[in-house]
């Protein structure tokens, strides 16, 4: 019972501005902080990850990188094909 009155008896003893502290301000400063590390993860991730996503690119219109055209003998095994090719149509049967 003492614990209880003394308790009581604290909450009524608080000045004014502990109580605009204990009520108003760590609440706000405390959604502040949070959002302001949501905002700064965001912000990383953008710059870091979410920019070099094609999907995001084209959601928000950003500026893709030419596609440059594939040549034709891209592979090995097209050169390997097309050397075996040029070889039988220069060797006679």
């Amino acid at each position: 019972m003492e614990i209880s009155s003394s308790s009581s008896s604290s909450l009524c003893s608080l000045s004014y501005w502990e109580y605009l502290n204990l009520i108003i301000l760590r609440p706000i400063l405390a959604l502040s902080f949070v959002f302001s590390l949501l905002i700064l993860g965001w912000y990383w991730a953008w710059k870091l990850v979410l920019v070099h996503v094609p999907l995001v690119q084209e959601i928000f219109g950003l500026r893709k990188k030419p596609v440059k055209p594939k040549p034709p003998t891209r592979r090995r095994l097209t050169q390997f094909y097309n050397s075996i090719n040029a070889h039988n149509s220069t060797s006679t049967w």
